[in-house]
């Protein structure tokens, strides 16, 4: 199971994950992304690793957990 993580420390909310990966990221009222806790489904985990190797600060990772 993978799941994708936000460094919040990092993040400064520009959006462009969200526009890379709609099927997960929403984007709240001033622009920072909003992720569910919901493992990504096989079929979009190709955009999720083009979203977090797009990603102009670093702020996006997937994580891989053992089930």
């Amino acid at each position: 199971m993978t799941r994708l993580r936000i460094d919040w420390t990092a993040c400064d909310g520009r959006g462009l994950c969200a526009e890379l990966v709609p099927e997960l990221i929403e984007r709240d009222e001033w622009g920072f992304p909003l992720i569910s806790d919901a493992a990504v489904p096989p079929g979009v985990l190709v955009h999720a690793r083009r979203a977090v190797a797009a990603c102009p600060r670093l702020a996006l990772s997937l994580q891989a957990e053992n089930a």
